[in-house]
């Protein structure tokens, strides 16, 4: 893994409002390289909108968002560098998850030997050659998963990636993104989940109403809380929590 000397992301003052309601209201934060960072906050406080940001899916109103140093937009061969799972939603139902893989890797100019690599690191092989109009929603995340593999990136920007999937799947994931980062990559990574997110963090970021309402090391946040990442959670957040 060839690791850039440039912090792996940077938020600076990114501020997003959609129909004159703010989402992302000033928020700023870094990353350091061979780190899971957990990307807390309540439902609609702008955890997807951040994440979205940063890959300049949508252009902020104020500030700059910054991955290993230049906007997303401005990489060359953003996949080596970057993985992303947002959405398990988008494979196409008529298309096998081998399909999809094969039609990521050449778009991102990445070798059509690593989709049977990808695919076997997910635990997707034997169902491959199905179409993912028949996946469960387990099976069309390890396929989102397996894209975001592809390039053999340095940084990966998961959107709550543990969604569908089964005790197993969430033991497999947790194992996978914390040897990556022991390998020298960064995680970003956004779940509701906070007792993953306590085995695996370094580090913590939560957003609430837009707002970065706290950036720690881990350790520092349990520390504050008798242990428990779920009471520093609701320390920090509040009543920002309700809706």
């Amino acid at each position: 893994m060839n690791i850039s000397t440039s912090p792996p992301l940077q938020a600076r003052g990114l501020r997003k409002s959609f129909h004159g309601r703010p989402r992302v209201d000033g928020v700023g934060f870094s990353t350091r390289a061979g780190r899971v960072v957990g990307l807390l906050g309540p439902n609609g406080a702008g955890k997807t909108t951040t994440i979205r940001l940063l890959l300049g899916l949508i252009a902020a109103d104020q500030g700059e968002a910054l991955v290993f140093g230049r906007p997303y937009r401005d990489l060359e061969r953003p996949a080596t560098m970057v993985g992303a799972v947002l959405d398990a939603g988008g494979l196409h139902p008529a298309r096998t998850g081998r399909q999809h893989l094969r039609i990521a890797a050449a778009r991102a100019d990445v070798a059509p030997q690593r989709v049977d690599v990808v695919l076997a690191e997910v635990g997707m092989t034997a169902h491959a050659d199905r179409r993912s109009g028949g996946y469960s929603l387990g099976m069309k995340q390890r396929i989102a998963i397996a894209a975001a593999l592809l390039g053999e990136p340095e940084l990966l920007l998961l959107d709550e990636p543990s969604n569908g999937l089964d005790p197993a799947g969430m033991r497999w994931l947790r194992d996978r993104l914390r040897a990556f980062a022991d390998a020298g990559g960064t995680v970003l990574l956004s779940s509701h989940l906070l007792s993953d997110v306590q085995d695996i963090a370094d580090d913590i970021v939560v957003i609430a109403d837009g707002r970065v309402v706290a950036d720690v090391t881990l350790t520092d946040a349990v520390a504050t809380a008798s242990g428990d990442l779920e009471g520093y959670y609701l320390q920090v957040t509040g009543t920002a929590g309700v809706r």
